[in-house]
């Protein structure tokens, strides 16, 4: 097989996921572009002295590129996207796929036109608890799912999305989107199902009332600030200037088949981990620990019998986090599926009418939260980009 030709659009937080590409004799990156002066220092330390290096992501079409991976600010994808698949070109873009849903029905409706390769990275749908959840409920050790609720602890989202970009809505629709788009696609994944109508409430109660906002991050990225012995959430110093993106947000939904769910997000939290929680009509399960630090994950599934409390469950199982680093090994497996799909095609596990789909799920969630906590229906994909992406 000949060697991949791999851009990198982007070098900034995300760019390991693109350093996971370099296997020589599969594939290489050869050509970069970030308008920033050190993401292109960071492409040359990353990628080597052999890598093309642009401030335009335009010029990277000269470079003979089989594939390459978008990683810019969430506000800015689309652009790039549409011009890569325009060209013909394979798409890794980082999740979530746009902050509009109709920039995700253009992208989508541009790679169903001119038949390039598009993959998004919901690394999530790799991540080894995840999937044994996945293949439990495939197994029904809980019966039919009925619900799915999920609890996101966001103990680091201070430093993670409040000191940036992430804290303007203008680049992130807001926090129920750009941080939940894991959590919805997860949560549609387990249930076999997408949300259709959706309510939510939340309100900016902790960083909203701080008044340390002296924009000292600018040039900066996350690593050069973030500091875990900072505590309480009040004490961070040096917050984005701009802050109107909500950091407690609960929000319920009802999916097409049938199946209701929760999801609640809060970016205060002295942990950070992520619970899931599934329903079935013959059981439950809930993981404890999700392994994206490295750390062991428990599933815990009670389907034997009703009881009182019970801590263990009847079936206890360990999930041991793959080799490999990044989000318990999640990236390398989703870099391995998205070279593999570049190179053969064939199916994948994630989906571009999933992501879509999470971020249309967060967009009307968000209108909701923003508007009283009324119902808000979730608009559906054209029915003709859902069959080309079956196929």
């Amino acid at each position: 097989m000949t060697e991949l030709r791999i851009g990198v659009v982007g070098v900034g937080q995300r760019a390991g996921v693109a350093t996971l590409a370099n296997r020589p004799g599969t594939a290489r990156v050869v050509s970069c572009a970030d308008p920033d002066p050190r993401g292109r220092a960071e492409a040359r330390d990353r990628f080597g002295e052999h890598v093309a290096i642009h401030d335009r992501h335009e010029a990277m079409l000269e470079d003979r590129l089989d594939a390459v991976f978008v990683l810019t600010p969430d506000y800015v994808h689309t652009e790039p996207v549409l011009t890569f698949l325009e060209a013909g070109v394979a798409v890794f873009v980082e999740k979530p796929l746009a902050i509009r849903i109709e920039d995700c029905d253009a992208i989508l409706a541009a790679a169903a036109k001119t038949g390039t390769r598009l993959f998004v990275g919901h690394n999530l749908r790799h991540l080894p608890v995840l999937r044994r959840m996945r293949a439990l409920i495939d197994e029904g050790v809980i019966g039919a799912v009925t619900s799915v609720w999920c609890r996101h602890f966001v103990g680091h989202g201070g430093d993670y999305y409040f000191k940036d970009w992430h804290a303007e809505r203008a680049n992130t629709t807001g926090l129920l989107l750009q941080k939940g788009a894991h959590d919805l696609d997860v949560m549609h994944w387990l249930a076999g199902g997408f949300s259709r109508r959706v309510t939510a409430l939340g309100g900016l109660t902790v960083y909203g009332s701080n008044p340390h906002r002296t924009g000292g991050t600018a040039g900066l990225r996350m690593k050069d600030w973030f500091d875990t012995s900072v505590w309480p959430p009040s004490e961070l110093r040096d917050l984005n200037p701009v802050i109107d993106v909500e950091d407690l947000s609960l929000m319920l939904s009802e999916m097409d088949n049938g199946v209701l769910a929760s999801y609640q997000q809060c970016h205060y939290t002295p942990d950070y981990w992520r619970n899931y929680t599934v329903i079935g009509d013959e059981g439950r399960m809930e993981n404890f620990g999700d392994g994206i630090s490295g750390d062991d994950a428990v599933i815990r599934v009670w389907n034997r019998a009703r009881s009182g409390y019970r801590a263990e469950g009847d079936l206890n199982i360990a999930v041991p986090p793959k080799p490999g680093g990044l989000h318990g090994g999640a990236d390398a497996a989703l870099v391995t599926e998205f070279l593999r799909f570049v190179a053969e095609g064939g199916s994948i596990e994630t989906s571009p009418v999933a992501a879509r789909e999470a971020v249309a799920a967060g967009v009307a969630a968000t209108t909701s939260l923003r508007s009283g906590g009324g119902a808000v229906e979730v608009p559906p994909p054209d029915p003709a980009l859902v069959r080309y992406f079956e196929l």
